[in-house]
């Protein structure tokens, strides 16, 4: 579809609509939460948070839309409350069996994001440490950043583990290039490099479908094969996954400027195409099959879109203007989706901003816990409220 002058005013005035609505919900919600992090959503009709008794690697997505709200409006309370996070942060770093792959996800919203808008030192040293500890989970010789951390309870789990890398720490290597942009130190380029190519080799199939995970033999680093933890199967396409890919090599092309990454977003792009249903609201696994419950993943809506705001501002710089136009367009369609059906944020009850985020289906299963499949999602607000702001022309965002 072409946009005419009015109605590109138009869709502005419409997503600057949405995003009054988020930073009410913001306002009206931070006293509730407090200094807690939000883990999921009670289930699909009960729009409160629950949250981990600890930690658990969706501890700074909600701090990340504090920032956000700070980087728009400029109220004290945003930085105050993003800030409070900080003795969190120095925790994760001190504590072993917390340091994973999620590192990214956890310090660019928080304290990289702060680093960035206000110039804090201290929130820069904490970046740092926090990429360290990330470059230290790379194997140089099979040239991947390890996922998980193997704890001493679970001896399957944890023999299990040892040469696995997953889909999802696309999204962490942004941690390790702003390091290297602060330091210039090329270990940390070179650590988000590798894993991202390796990733492009052995997680992205011949079709641009991508495995969930994939493991390698921790002896010799040669590769073994293709998983899933929270797909339906081991050769399906996990949705949230395939959008952690399309925003993971965009923002990695944004960062780094080889092209060969912005091509791969598009062939993701493509393949994404092929499956989503008709209503551009992603089902949890683009090959499930028809037999099964079709659980919506509003976070994987959410992730695509503002991947794909990325992916056109690429191209846009490449000079492929129509390309650009023709993915803002179908980022614009995806998120209009979420607003229009799925939006919570005129609900005074309502502590997050999206229903119908699909967390773990199958573990829903095992665990006989609904909300692990229907219920809100950090990650899925936070990037909602990012693709929003990049609707509007915000580009300079945390990662």
């Amino acid at each position: 579809m072409s946009l005419s002058g009015k109605e590109r005013n138009n869709n502005l005035e419409y997503f600057e609509s949405i995003k009054n609505d988020i930073l009410r919900s913001i306002e009206r919600n931070a006293p509730i939460i407090g200094a807690r992090n939000p883990m999921i959503g009670g289930g699909p009709d009960d729009f409160t948070w629950t949250y981990p008794e600890e930690y658990f690697w969706t501890d700074s997505f909600w701090t990340g839309e504090l920032w956000l709200a700070y980087m728009i409006t400029g109220q004290e309370q945003y930085k105050n409350m993003g800030r409070m996070r900080n003795a969190h942060l120095q925790k994760i770093l001190d504590t072993p069996l917390w340091l994973n792959h999620d590192l990214g996800f956890e310090f660019s919203l928080s304290a990289v994001a702060d680093y960035k808008l206000t110039g804090c030192q201290e929130a820069k040293q904490l970046g740092i440490k926090a990429a360290e500890a990330l470059r230290s989970r790379y194997n140089w010789n099979g040239k991947y950043i390890l996922a998980w951390t193997a704890g001493s309870g679970n001896k399957a789990h944890a023999e299990s583990i040892q040469g696995k890398i997953i889909i999802d720490c696309m999204q962490n290597l942004a941690l390790l290039l702003w390091a290297y942009q602060e330091t210039n130190i090329e270990s940390f380029k070179e650590a988000a490099i590798g894993h991202a190519d390796t990733t492009m080799e052995y997680i992205v199939r011949a079709d641009y479908s991508t495995y969930h995970t994939y493991d390698f033999d921790p002896a010799t680093n040669k590769p073994v094969g293709g998983k899933t933890h929270q797909g339906y199967a081991d050769e399906s396409c996990w949705s949230r996954g395939q959008a952690w890919a399309i925003h993971g090599y965009a923002q990695l092309a944004l960062m780094t400027g080889d092209s060969k990454y912005a091509d791969l977003s598009e062939k993701l792009t493509a393949y994404m195409l092929t499956k989503i249903t008709d209503d551009f609201v992603p089902v949890w696994d683009y090959l499930l099959p028809d037999d099964e419950i079709q659980y919506k993943d509003t976070s994987a809506g959410a992730v695509t879109s503002a991947g794909l705001y990325i992916l056109a501002d690429v191209v846009d710089g490449y000079g492929e203007k129509e390309k650009a136009k023709n993915y803002r367009e179908l980022a614009t369609k995806m998120l209009v989706a979420l607003r229009e059906n799925y939006d919570l944020t005129r609900d005074e009850s309502a502590q997050g901003l999206l229903s119908d985020s699909a967390s773990s289906v199958p573990h829903a299963k095992l665990r006989d816990q609904e909300n692990l499949a229907n219920a809100m999602l950090p990650y899925g607000d936070y990037y909602y409220f990012e693709a929003v702001l990049r609707a509007l022309g915000h580009n300079k965002l945390f990662w």
